[in-house]
């Protein structure tokens, strides 16, 4: 069978692709490369990648796209779950022989209940790593021979022996050239990263335990397995080659530094290349290991702070304090490192204090960018466990109308719309500080480029708090 692997349309600048890390639309347009379909894309002769949100694709287009393929590969999420499965009816409308099938997070840890929500429609549900799944069920075998999925037959939910996680990923395709194959390098822009950018992974799992974190607990596990430092360099040198085009290079790893040797090793190898690239990093990472993927090109690193308190990081088993946090960003400023903070509202422990506390500490650590997010328990998640148990949930939709975020917590002490609210707020006083603007102003005076990518994203970050704001008014 071919199939086609779409990460399906769904609102207008949702960042929520198969590799993404948030589920919802961006305060400014923002698009991860779909690096899980890209995968099993390559090792299946005649596949095709349509990743609709980038490709601005309409439904009709997709459709159309559709009829050409026997089998229909999409990546879901719980937020968006509903639009998905109505992309699949409409896919089967127009090929009723066409062969649906769900991946991701969500249908993983709710197969049954994610068929019986597309009884008719969705024909497979994958249950974590999909990549061995789908090249299998397209060479034809038998499904019930087929490990790692669920499907209905005779009215009855069938599951397959669970698929073990894949150990040898040397063993699996480059995803760079399916990127250049299928889609369009230029329009991947993330605000922090020189654009365009290419991104791949080194590694999949994870071995922190923070509750909150949906794919090591889901979908890619808490143990990290890893790819060959020569591997990795050997689709680094194919990307350098052959995507001329590309400013930075970005490892999408869960935690790149996790494995701190593995990081070393990979930086030895891509120093001779003399490429800019970006990574995911534990706020514990020494020194050394900074100084030496520095050296080696490192421009950016992208840190998960979540929170100024200890108590709360205790709480979320970020197993980080602050003040390593406050060492790790004084580190990267010595060694000129970039750093993007994300930081998350709404954790358990949460107070008007705690807000505060948190916005003062991302303004004392004056990191280059940050991103302010609301806590979101998804199923499948220890914080989703904790939330049901405890009745702090107030809603099963974590998005609105629009595509925005939405706060579906309510603590006894603090309520949705109070963090909810509390997003805006960090933004505005971390962006509007006179030192911030000032340093802006003086970037844009010197770079004509940078010039009119703030000015761009400025506009786009106020369009999007006016969008917001609007929805917002009923989280209630």
């Amino acid at each position: 069978m071919k199939p086609l692997f779409l990460n399906p349309p769904t609102f207008e600048d949702f960042d929520g692709g198969a590799g993404a890390r948030y589920q919802a639309s961006r305060e400014v347009t923002s698009f991860w490369y779909p690096t899980w379909l890209c995968f099993p894309a390559g090792m299946i002769e005649g596949s095709r990648v349509v990743d609709a949100p980038v490709q601005k694709f309409t439904m009709e287009q997709c459709l159309a796209i559709a009829q050409g393929f026997d089998m229909v590969v999409m990546y879901t999420s719980t937020p968006t779950l509903k639009i998905d499965i109505e992309t699949a009816r409409r896919i089967k409308e127009v090929k009723p022989g066409i062969v649906t099938v769900l991946t991701g997070p969500h249908v993983s840890v709710l197969p049954e209940e994610s068929l019986r929500a597309g009884a008719g429609v969705i024909d497979i549900v994958c249950r974590g790593e999909f990549d061995y799944s789908t090249k299998e069920l397209c060479e034809g075998r038998e499904w019930d021979r087929v490990d790692g999925i669920s499907f209905v037959n005779d009215g009855k939910v069938v599951h397959t022996p669970d698929r073990p996680p894949i150990t040898d990923l040397d063993a699996l395709p480059f995803v760079a050239p399916i990127y250049k194959r299928d889609l369009p390098i230029s329009e991947y822009v993330i605000p922090h990263f020189k654009n365009p950018y290419v991104s791949i992974y080194s590694s999949r799992g994870c071995p922190s335990h923070c509750i909150y974190c949906l794919w090591p607990q889901t979908f890619s596990g808490r143990t990290m397995r890893v790819r060959s430092p020569q591997n990795v360099y050997e689709e680094i040198k194919w990307i350098v080659d052959n995507i001329p085009e590309m400013r930075e290079l970005s490892f999408d790893d869960d935690t790149f530094t996790a494995n701190r040797q593995h990081a070393r090793e990979i930086a030895g190898l891509i120093k001779p290349l003399g490429i800019s690239w970006t990574i995911n990093a534990r706020a514990n990472t020494d020194f050394e290991t900074l100084k030496a993927l520095r050296e080696a090109g490192l421009r950016h690193v992208v840190v998960g702070f979540e929170s100024g308190n200890d108590q709360i990081l205790k709480n979320i088993k970020k197993g980080v304090t602050v003040a390593q946090a406050v060492k790790f960003a004084k580190d990267c400023k010595k060694l000129g490192l970039s750093i993007h903070g994300a930081f998350i509202m709404g954790l358990p422990g949460e107070s008007k204090e705690t807000i505060q506390q948190t916005i003062k500490f991302a303004k004392q650590l004056d990191l280059n960018s940050i991103q302010a997010s609301l806590a979101s328990p998804y199923p499948g998640t220890e914080f989703y466990s904790l939330c049901m148990k405890e009745g702090w949930i107030s809603s099963d939709s974590f998005l609105d109308d629009s595509g925005h975020q939405k706060c579906v917590i309510n603590y006894p002490n603090l309520s949705n719309t109070e963090i909810f609210n509390s997003v805006e707020e960090f933004y505005n006083k971390f962006y509007f500080r006179p030192k911030y603007i000032a340093r802006s102003i003086g970037r844009m005076l010197i770079d004509g480029d940078e010039r009119r990518k703030l000015l761009k994203e400025g506009k786009q970050y106020l369009e999007y708090m006016r969008k917001r704001k609007a929805s917002g008014s009923d989280c209630q």
